[in-house]
């Protein structure tokens, strides 16, 4: 009976948070606090369960990622300044408040971390994640969650074993782990070797007295690189979503404030939006587009769910008040269901402030990888989304000596059709100065191969009002999809499935 209230009150939240065009996440933190206003304890398993959707969450992002891609200048720069610059003033607005100065000083630095739960499921679902902003993103919350074990291991008192270095071997597992991949050919059998290997991490991970959440996604990373690592990633979605639910109720479950701790609570939600101008600044410091800064800046202004964890050691070893535990609760919930659907709208939030945003770019003498082209040469052909069936049209292009030029938003797929010697360069169709500055004077058609439907709707939508003349092709996988994209101004649309189907026939007649 419990376990109905508890589910179908999440569902209930979560369905109309939905219908008020919010993200279900928002829905189901206020059913957390509703939970807990009606007199229900948090389950015992509860804890766990959200850990598990934590480590399936962190698992399927290494299996998308490469630890080359991470590693950049502006990454180290502007996650290490955040926190320094936010460290300081949290730092001293406790110490003018009488608080202890100490326990100031870590929630502080706590308190400048973003949630790494939140920017990586908008990311995921957003189809952003191998984007460059989005590895950008996900190398900042990295690097955050390095500091964050040496913070709590202070916080708590421990410290991780000396046997932690251990933890650099999983990596050169990778061939055991491909081979178990390879022999595992039944679809359950790839989730349960998906899920134990998430779990797997995690363990030897604590084991050695590391975060579980920084062992599933090594794990992960040593998983990556595999053909059917798409598979297990695939399969993994709805559990990891289902086990994600139980996270989001236990931050509602803490305690409810009163008036004055929701006041600070406010507060420090106030102060939210100077952190995320501070990324924002830093990140144009580093470099990089007035878009790119702004979106990435707006994924991480949240308060990370590792604040909770830090507080209440804290607050355990006497260096703040125990009022601190719902303040921080009701700040991290908030900051959560303010972020989730301003980050579901980020690009067209973006377009309305795009006028003041890019007066602070800095000009740069060498172009910054997300910079879009400014010429395509002697390009006939636009190929959008460079995966499998870009691709392939890119080659059947290539095989009648056309010219032809491909983009992807991906920084690593560039680099590996560059490596192919195919003229592949990075650009991504969500920024609108893509397509308003792109020179399209000798482009006599564009192949829209991206996963996702709205991006090719925008993306001919766009064409179309920029005064493109040429042939759209589009891949559709529904027939409402297809009626869209023709009244949008596409010249054709191919449905990828029905198609293999006509060649598989046309072939079996022309051998016959």
């Amino acid at each position: 009976m419990i376990e109905l209230v508890w589910i179908g009150t999440a569902y209930l939240m979560g369905l109309l948070a939905s219908r008020l065009m919010f993200p279900p996440l928002v829905g189901y933190l206020i059913a957390g606090y509703v939970l807990y206003a009606s007199g229900f304890g948090p389950l015992t398993a509860l804890p766990h369960i959200a850990d598990i959707g934590i480590e399936l969450l962190l698992f399927t992002v290494g299996l998308k990622i490469k630890p080359s891609s991470l590693i950049r200048s502006e990454v180290l720069s502007v996650g290490g300044w955040h926190l320094l610059i936010v460290t300081g003033v949290s730092a001293l607005m406790f110490f003018w408040l009488g608080q202890h100065i100490t326990g100031g000083l870590v929630l502080g630095v706590s308190l400048g971390f973003s949630s790494t739960v939140l920017a990586i499921k908008v990311l995921e679902d957003n189809g952003e994640l191998s984007s460059f902003h989005g590895r950008d993103v996900l190398s900042i919350l990295i690097l955050q969650d390095l500091i964050a074990i040496a913070l709590l291991a202070y916080a708590e008192g421990s410290h991780p074993t000396p046997w932690a270095l251990e933890l650099l071997l999983i990596p050169f597992l990778r061939p055991i782990a491909h081979r178990l991949l390879e022999i595992s050919r039944d679809q359950e059998l790839k989730l349960l070797l998906g899920v134990t290997m998430a779990l797997a991490g995690g363990v030897f991970a604590e084991h050695l007295g590391i975060s579980a959440d920084i062992g599933a996604l090594l794990t992960g990373v040593m998983l990556g690189g595999h053909g059917k690592t798409e598979d297990i990633a695939h399969k993994l979605w709805s559990l990891k979503e289902l086990f994600l639910v139980a996270f989001f109720l236990q931050i509602g479950l803490t305690e409810l404030p009163n008036r004055q701790q929701a006041l600070t609570a406010l507060a420090l939600l106030a102060w939210l939006p100077l952190q995320g101008g501070l990324f924002f600044l830093l990140f144009i410091m580093a470099g990089l587009r007035a878009r790119t800064a702004f979106v990435s800046s707006l994924a991480l202004t949240t308060y990370s769910e590792f604040a909770l964890i830090t507080t209440e050691a804290v607050v355990n070893s006497g260096l703040l008040a125990p009022e601190w535990k719902a303040i921080i609760s009701l700040a991290v919930a908030g900051s959560l269901a303010v972020a989730a659907p301003l980050n579901r709208y980020s690009h067209i939030l973006f377009s309305w402030l795009e006028p003041v945003l890019t007066r602070f770019e800095r000009k740069r003498r060498q172009p910054h990888p997300d910079r879009i082209p400014e010429s395509l040469g002697v390009a006939e052909w636009l190929i959008v989304g460079m995966g499998r069936t870009g691709v392939s049209a890119y080659m059947a292009l290539h095989g009648q000596d056309k010219r032809i030029v491909g983009f992807d938003a991906d920084p690593t797929v560039v680099e590996m059709h560059l490596a192919h010697n195919r003229r592949v360069v990075y650009g991504d169709s969500e920024d609108s100065e893509l397509w308003s500055g792109l020179p399209l004077d000798r482009i006599k058609g564009v192949i829209l191969t991206l996963p996702d439907f709205d991006l090719r709707c925008s993306s001919v939508t766009q064409l179309r009002n920029r005064g493109f003349r040429g042939k759209i092709g589009a891949i559709c996988y529904y027939n409402d999809e297809q009626e869209e994209l023709m009244r949008l101004g596409a010249s054709f649309v191919i449905h990828p499935l029905i198609e293999a189907g006509n060649q598989m026939a046309k072939q079996m007649l022309e051998a016959d």
